[in-house]
């Protein structure tokens, strides 16, 4: 590959002391990469100096954006996409800082996203690092985010085991923001003003908000399983069956169900008018209908988001009117599992 080509950007965020700890792996898992020519910035989103900045600064060749508060990773990777773009990016790879990679990953992306020119977006085999014991597994995190026809997401394939053998790149209907290579050009084509990710979405579902804008008008989304990367997630029960969906409720905080509440009601405001088949206007709005009713029985609270949603709904409504759609709805459906 001719390195010299690429305009490659990797950009990361640290939130305070839960980031610090796996920094010293996350940069020598970047630095022993096959492919070494990129440019990194990052974002030190804490509010005072910690073992992150320290830890960042050992490495000049890092560009460091001290915040000093917590943007939400919509706006923060808006912030470093902006900067890498102004700096002549054309690739920009978003990544989580507890994460280790094969030392060939980048590489295997860059080559995945140089095939057709209507790649928006390459995402790699994510399985689990098991941190503790700084162990690699061959269970999966994300084979790329999955949509069914309730309009539900998920990280497909979590929790199980690694398929063997699985090595051809596939088309995917979204990437999951843990690790993904972005076709800015693809960017460019969706975004609203200067927001890449919607920051109506402080964290949660920003992801799947990107890739279903990009899908709609008319981009590729790939799985590289040739490129392997290994993520340390607090919460990894894997499956969609209902008891395994009310355990992974009950492992997360009440402030992630909140933004996922409301930023799920974000998504299917924007495209509550698109022509779907009945079939999964049904389903979605079935879904919704069961999620209030969960909410108003189980976890309360959620209510709440609603009164949020009302305080942006302006700024949702005009982002609907500028969404791009140049596909068949087909299109979208086929990638929805029953």
């Amino acid at each position: 590959m001719n390195q010299e080509k690429s305009k490659l950007f990797i950009g990361f965020i640290t939130y305070g002391k839960s980031s610090a700890k796996y920094l010293p792996y996350f940069l020598t898992s970047l630095k022993i990469q096959s492919f070494q020519n990129y440019k990194i910035l990052a974002i030190d989103a804490t509010e005072m100096a910690d073992d992150n900045l320290q830890i960042i600064k050992k490495n000049p060749e890092i560009e460091i954006i001290s915040t000093g508060v917590n943007f939400g990773f919509a706006k923060g990777f808006n912030l470093l996409i902006g900067e890498a773009k102004k700096q002549g990016a054309e690739l920009f790879l978003a990544l989580n800082c507890d994460m280790i990679f094969e030392s060939g990953m980048i590489e295997k992306l860059i080559c995945a996203i140089n095939v057709d020119d209507k790649i928006a977006a390459v995402q790699p085999k994510i399985l689990k690092w098991d941190f503790e014991n700084n162990k690699k597994t061959e269970i999966i995190d994300s084979y790329g985010l999955a949509i069914d026809k309730m309009h539900r997401f998920f990280d497909d394939g979590q929790g199980t085991v690694d398929k063997q053998g699985f090595d051809k790149s596939r088309e995917i209907f979204g990437f999951t923001g843990a690790a993904v290579l972005l076709n800015l050009k693809a960017l460019e084509d969706v975004r609203y003003e200067n927001e890449y990710f919607d920051e109506l979405m402080f964290m949660y579902k920003e992801d799947c908000d990107l890739s279903y804008r990009l899908r709609l008008a008319g981009w590729k989304i790939l799985l590289e399983p040739r490129a392997v990367a290994y993520h340390d997630r607090t919460a990894d029960i894997g499956g969609q069956g209902l008891f395994k969906v009310g355990l992974n409720r009950k492992k997360k905080n009440s402030q992630l169900k909140k933004w996922s509440f409301l930023n799920n009601l974000i998504l299917l405001y924007k495209i509550k008018n698109l022509p779907f088949s009945f079939k999964v206007k049904i389903y979605t709005c079935y879904y919704l209908l069961g999620s209030i009713v969960f909410a108003l029985i189980f976890e309360n609270y959620l209510m709440k988001e609603f009164s949020n949603f009302k305080k942006i709904k302006s700024g949702v409504i005009n982002k609907r009117k500028i969404l791009k759609v140049a596909v068949d709805m087909k299109v979208i459906e086929k990638f929805m599992k029953v």
